[in-house]
């Protein structure tokens, strides 16, 4: 089996990757340094957690579950305990593309991050239909970058984020630049902003006078059907009259050079601050 050494994995997010790992072909060695985390992993698995120096001799696979602050520090930590040819596994663009990942030649670093289960969707089963990070039921699509190291240690990094990430439909390969702009340019800084701004307007209307049950209703109801047509899910066209208020609401709320954000230095920026 191919041993895979799960740093954080007491955490929330260790947790959810070490339970698939737990039913697959890798071998999982965890690693937590609070307590509370580590009684989670006993509870969940009966196995005792273990020193990182014991868990990453002979294991082919380090996974960082760790939040984004703090993959520099780990990995600063961790790197010099590292035979040659370990793959590192990092669960997200920004510490890596922010530069905070240390420099060591003879290791591969792999990036892999969730596109989480899709709005429209065919999932059926009311657990699947609940699960809407992914990871559990509900099928998911994934994003992943090989940042450095060999060719042939993209396939098993692939097999690993399928892994955690499962079930899985499309696994995409991207580069480091290009899944920082999908996460934080694309998904967060427009994707969120935009999201949290339509539920500062439904809440708006609500300080108007109309219900709240109502008003939440009306808007997620239309931001099914606006969205299914917008992103050609289904073939359909806006009426004249949705068309003239998009061209309005566009020159109301949004600024008219709001594209920039997606511009190199703003994308460096915008992890920086993250990280």
């Amino acid at each position: 089996m191919t041993v895979v050494a799960l740093f954080g994995a007491g955490g929330k997010m260790g947790m959810r990757l070490g339970r698939n790992l737990a039913g697959s072909r890798f071998e999982t060695r965890h690693v937590e340094v609070s307590p509370a985390g580590q009684e989670r992993v006993r509870q969940a698995y009966g196995v005792d957690c273990q020193p990182a120096e014991q868990a990453v001799a002979g294991a082919e696979v380090v996974i960082l579950a760790v939040p984004d602050t703090h993959v520099g520090a780990v990995a600063r930590d961790l790197l010099p305990k590292l035979t040659t040819g370990t793959i590192v596994v990092i669960l997200d663009a920004a510490a890596p593309h922010a530069g905070h990942l240390p420099e060591r030649s003879d290791i591969t670093y792999f990036i892999t991050h969730p596109c989480h289960p899709p709005i429209f969707n065919d999932e059926t089963d009311p657990a699947a239909k609940a699960d809407h990070f992914g990871g559990v039921a509900a099928r998911q699509h994934i994003v992943n970058a090989l940042m450095q190291g060999p060719e042939e240690h993209y396939a098993l990094g692939e097999e690993v984020a399928r892994t955690i990430w499962a079930p899985v439909m499309r696994s995409h390969r991207v580069s480091v630049e290009q899944m920082a702009i999908l996460e934080p340019g694309l998904s967060e800084t427009v994707c969120a902003t935009l999201l949290d701004a339509m539920r500062e307007a439904m809440e708006e209307a609500i300080a108007r006078g109309v219900p709240r049950e109502a008003a939440r209703d009306f808007l997620l109801g239309h931001m099914n059907i606006l969205a299914a047509v917008t992103f050609e899910q289904v073939q359909g066209v806006f009426s004249d009259a949705c068309n003239k208020a998009i061209v309005f609401g566009k020159d109301t709320i949004l600024k008219p050079d709001w594209k920039r954000l997606f511009e190199p230095e703003e994308i460096r920026d915008s992890v920086r601050r993250i990280t």
